[in-house]
């Protein structure tokens, strides 16, 4: 269930400068809509569902789309999140790759049982007779500020419990790209969580058809001292941690992640066997997270290593607040992940 099938292209190692390239700069939300311009001009079976994506979509991820492949391909919806999210499981099965847009995260929990009980467990059901090849595109986090209860949740860990489904989250443009294009080719239906406080950082993305494969965590700083694991835009506030803490002569080493299910442990663990300690940041809450279950795998596969016990950074467990005061109250950001690693070093 948790194989990929996607086609033998040029595939950048996290670890690697990648191809010699010349340099080119996109914003993130540019490297989602280019992502989705090319697999569409690849493969005619790629297309488009979800509310008002004719005109781009809630935040503007697919302009230009329904211009340049026609409202054949890219198809506004009513409503109903529970009709589109399981139309898209009929179109998968009938050859298709639907790309389905659900504006936010939340919104998917209108449609759990097609998601979960239908598009997760067919491949399964029928021997693996019939795939699924379905990206369900949502935004997660914060979105910018004021967006409250029921826009902001991040609810990814929840899906991590459900054989079938593939979990992703890009963190910078050129993953966002990468990543994009390897859930689209993929066999198996992909939640593909996009960060909103990311769609307008920029960052250099190859022009070239490339994959980022699923599984293979990102280095982002090398370190010695400590281990921090950052999930979204988790990872850009530990590396602004990490950059606080080189001014007090601590060296920590950052990993995002970037796709949940497959779960790269072996380099959270290659890592502690280095550093003996790790801090987990999440922009969910606590109580069964992502950030639970990293450690657990940490602390099955490598305690030995640890010399303080692990420790997670995570939402306070409440909705999020209205107020954009609260809100920076409730959400983890660099002082709490400086505060927890300074716990662990006793400084």
């Amino acid at each position: 269930m948790q194989h990929n099938e996607v086609e033998s292209v040029t595939a950048l190692s996290p670890l690697s400068k990648g191809p010699a390239v010349a340099p080119r700069t996109l914003s993130y939300l540019q490297a989602l809509n280019e992502a989705m311009r090319e697999e569409m001009r690849r493969d005619q079976k790629v297309i488009v569902l979800g509310e008002d994506v004719v005109v781009g979509g809630a935040l503007g991820i697919l302009t230009g789309l329904a211009a340049e492949f026609g409202l054949e391909r890219v198809r506004n919806t009513p409503i109903s999140e529970s009709a589109f999210v399981g139309a898209a499981v009929g179109l998968a099965a009938s050859g298709y790759r639907p790309v389905v847009d659900l504006m936010f995260s939340p919104f998917m929990w209108c449609a759990m049982d097609q998601c979960c009980n239908q598009a997760a467990k067919w491949r399964y059901m029928t021997g693996g007779q019939v795939s699924l090849p379905i990206v369900y595109r949502m935004a997660t986090g914060q979105l910018g500020g004021e967006a409250a209860a029921q826009h902001t949740c991040s609810i990814y860990s929840q899906f991590m419990q459900v054989p079938g489904l593939k979990v992703v989250i890009p963190t910078n443009a050129r993953d966002a790209k990468g990543l994009l294009k390897t859930a689209i080719r993929d066999a198996d239906p992909v939640l593909f969580f996009e960060v909103t406080r990311l769609n307008g950082t920029k960052g250099p993305v190859p022009d070239e058809d490339y994959l980022i494969p699923f599984g293979v965590a990102n280095r982002l700083r090398p370190g010695t001292d400590v281990t921090i694991v950052g999930i979204g835009y988790m990872a850009v506030e530990a590396m602004r941690a990490a950059e606080i803490l080189a001014e007090e002569g601590i060296s920590a080493e950052v990993i995002d992640p970037r796709t949940l299910v497959p779960l790269d442990v072996d380099t959270i663990v290659t890592s502690i066997q280095k550093t003996h300690r790790i801090v987990v940041v999440d922009e969910a809450t606590p109580m069964a997270s992502a950030a639970s279950e990293i450690i657990a795998c940490v602390v099955e596969r490598g305690l030995e290593y640890l010399d303080a016990n692990p420790a997670r950074v995570c939402a306070l467990n409440t909705p999020t607040p209205f107020s954009p005061v609260l809100e920076k109250a409730v959400l983890p950001d660099a002082a709490r992940i400086v505060t927890a690693v300074r716990e662990q070093l006793n400084r």
